[in-house]
């Protein structure tokens, strides 16, 4: 009964989705309010009526319903209830219900909190997030029912992927969603603005929000996904220029873009085409990742399906959704004239070669993650594109977006002077190049990784000289500096933070460059010498887990005879499935890393991977510092609270009329 309500409440998501695509924007044509107020109550009952379903297929999932093809497929008994419920979202069909939840989400949130918006504003935003929501209800209800009946029921379930049945994956996809989702939201309100053919100061506050808090969301969403790759699968790394973590890295490129330029929209009334443009192009490339996730051209750990079908249903509304909006922008853009002016040297000019640094780089991304599936289609040729490309192509692209980032926020809008910036930069300067030429000498001459650490330190100083200018730190007492602090604005705060958190990731990717490893074989009781300490292979046993078998290996390891950790890396072995996963054992003090993997047993002997990742933890922890940043930032009223002036100016116009 419980499945039958589920897919009852996805039909009548549909029917509320095509209400809510229409009945608001009629009534915003024809200036009916009373059809555009119908809009809010639509968008939530379509979220309601999601919410039932996702938690109907969570039921599901908690009780082992074995009638329903989706539980047989991606769960079993045996499985812990935790990852039983994540095992929600951890399959294709439970994703997209997850992912329209997320969206009657965004949905209810612009009905509940969008009552300063103007109401044909507002309903042209929620009528373009109702046709969203039809698009993706009708690819559940046609191609991915996850309620599909089976009878007679098998015993048991076939399994999760045992890769997936982890706390890191379990938190990551809703982060993610989010992001994508939120990226709905800011391409509703570009469509809406190019229907009503306006776009000002006041339209740029509204998107500002929804971009600051789906990029947040979406920094999250990467860094947890990286972080999963990087304890889960062994490797000894965190990030692979896998094609599906591009498809997550390009709309985070490209809303962080977005970002900076719904900025320039509020206060200076310029780039308005740039900024509607980038709304586009950032739910663009998620729909772009879903589709790449999804359709079967890829073969990656993170892929979800692959069926071909179901690829074409995506790519039919990717072709819709993004041709639709871009032949809109096409007819409506020249109207859209920018009223601001200012100089290239200006904090404008600064966000503009901010923009165009990204972008840059996303399109590098791009070409590297679509060439090789293009290559393939006209040619039938199979190439790889790797690290050593995308390092290498975006680095140089990276270098001067850095010392932007650091040098903008210092520069006065319409028009600065380097050389004052500059001045208020030296100390920055003189401790970035003092970091760079040490790091250069304890590497041992490392250029990269050198100038790593010299970009994360620049990052960090520009922050912090940008919060000391805004409070007089140099010009007034300490005391008058202090009480300026307290009453910055928390979005000053906020990107403040957010600059210093890329700066620390920064330096634990430079320390990653820095890292090292051995491959050795050990008998219980050999030791070796790594990272200067002594590794010795204390014994490998069996034992039991609640749905697998594993070999673990005891690793004891010790500074002098003084025994500092004792690791535990394992292989687990699932039954269900016969899949074999790998357990990294971890040891870190946020400076470095001990990572430990084990792999085959041969001769009495087992094989360990054995690495030492500087500054590793710092990776994670400056991309948690760039979504606090982000969150903080979000927490001022200022930001978050959409501006009234132009549904006031209005309703005193019509007044005095």
């Amino acid at each position: 009964m419980i499945p039958e309500l589920g897919h009852f409440a996805l039909v009548l998501a549909a029917v509320l989705a095509v209400a809510q695509s229409s009945v608001p924007l009629i009534g915003a044509q024809r200036a009916d309010a009373r059809l555009m107020t119908l809009g809010a109550p639509l968008a939530l009952a379509g979220f309601i009526a999601c919410a039932i379903a996702f938690f109907a297929l969570m039921w599901s999932y908690a009780v082992n319903d074995t009638t329903v093809v989706n539980v047989v497929q991606n769960s079993h008994s045996a499985k812990p209830m935790l990852f039983k419920i994540t095992g929600t979202w951890g399959n294709h069909e439970g994703s997209m219900v997850l992912w329209v939840m997320v969206l009657g989400i965004c949905s209810a949130a612009v009905a509940a909190f969008g009552r300063d918006l103007p109401s044909a504003l507002q309903a042209r935003v929620l009528s373009v997030m109702g046709m969203i929501s039809v698009g993706f209800l009708a690819f559940i209800l046609i191609t991915s029912n996850p309620f599909e009946r089976v009878w007679p029921p098998p015993p048991d379930g076939q399994g999760l992927n045992p890769l997936l049945q982890d706390i890191g994956l379990a938190i990551h996809p809703p982060l993610l969603y989010l992001g994508y989702v939120g990226y709905a939201v800011t391409f509703a309100f570009a469509v809406a603005a190019l229907i009503e053919g306006r776009v000002d100061a006041a339209w740029g506050r509204w998107v500002r929000p929804w971009s600051l808090a789906a990029w947040s969301f979406l920094t999250m969403g990467i860094s947890i996904g990286s972080w999963w790759a990087y304890y889960e699968l062994g490797w000894g790394g965190y990030w692979f220029w896998d094609p599906v973590e591009n498809a997550s890295l390009l709309p985070w490129l490209a809303g962080a873009a977005l970002l900076h330029s719904a900025i320039v929209v509020e206060k200076r009334e310029a780039l308005k085409i740039w900024t509607v443009l980038l709304a586009l192009l950032a739910f663009a490339l998620s729909l772009l990742g879903t589709f790449l996730v999804r359709s079967g051209v890829l073969n990656s750990v993170h892929a979800f399906a692959s069926d071909p079908a179901r690829g074409v249903f995506i790519l039919a509304l990717l072709g819709i959704y993004v041709a639709g909006s871009l032949a809109l922008f096409a007819w409506r853009a020249p109207a859209m004239a920018p009223q601001g002016h200012f100089a290239p040297i200006s904090r404008e000019g600064a966000l503009v070669l901010n923009n165009l640094l990204l972008c840059s780089i996303c399109a590098v991304v791009l070409v590297g993650t679509l060439y090789p599936l293009f290559l393939d289609l006209l040619t039938g040729q199979m190439i790889s594109v790797g690290p050593p490309f995308f390092n290498s192509a975006t680095f140089p692209l990276a270098i001067p977006l850095i010392i932007a980032m650091a040098a903008g926020p210092l520069m006065p809008w319409k028009r600065a002077q380097l050389f004052p910036v500059l001045q208020r930069l030296w100390w920055a300067m003189a401790i970035t190049l003092a970091v760079f030429l040490l790091a250069l000498f304890l590497s041992g001459w490392a250029v990269l990784p050198a100038l790593g650490f010299a970009a994360g330190i620049w990052l960090i100083a520009g922050a912090a000289a940008d919060i000391g200018d805004r409070v007089g730190v140099g010009r007034t007492r300490l005391a008058n500096a202090w009480n300026r602090a307290k009453g910055l604005p928390r979005a000053a705060w906020g990107a403040a933070i957010a600059h210093a958190g890329m700066g620390i990731t920064i330096l634990g990717v430079a320390g990653m460059g820095l890292a090292t490893e051995k491959l050795v074989a050990l008998p219980p009781g050999g030791s070796t010498q790594f990272a200067g300490y002594e590794w010795r292979l204390d014994g490998v046993r069996d034992f039991m887990g609640p749905n697998y078998t594993a070999r673990k290996a005891t690793i004891t390891v010790l500074d002098n005879g003084r025994v500092v950790h004792v690791m535990e890396p394992s292989k687990r072995f699932f039954p269900t499935g016969r899949t074999t996963t790998t357990e990294t054992a971890i040891r870190t003090n946020l400076i470095r890393d001990l990572y430990a993997v084990i792999g085959e047993e041969r001769d009495g002997e087992a094989v360990l991977r054995l690495h030492d990742n500087f500054l590793a933890p710092w990776l994670w922890i400056g991309s948690l510092i760039m979504a606090l940043g982000g969150a903080i930032s979000l927490s001022d009223r200022r930001i978050r609270v959409a501006a009234p002036a132009r549904r006031r100016m209005e309703n005193e116009a019509g007044a005095r009329a």
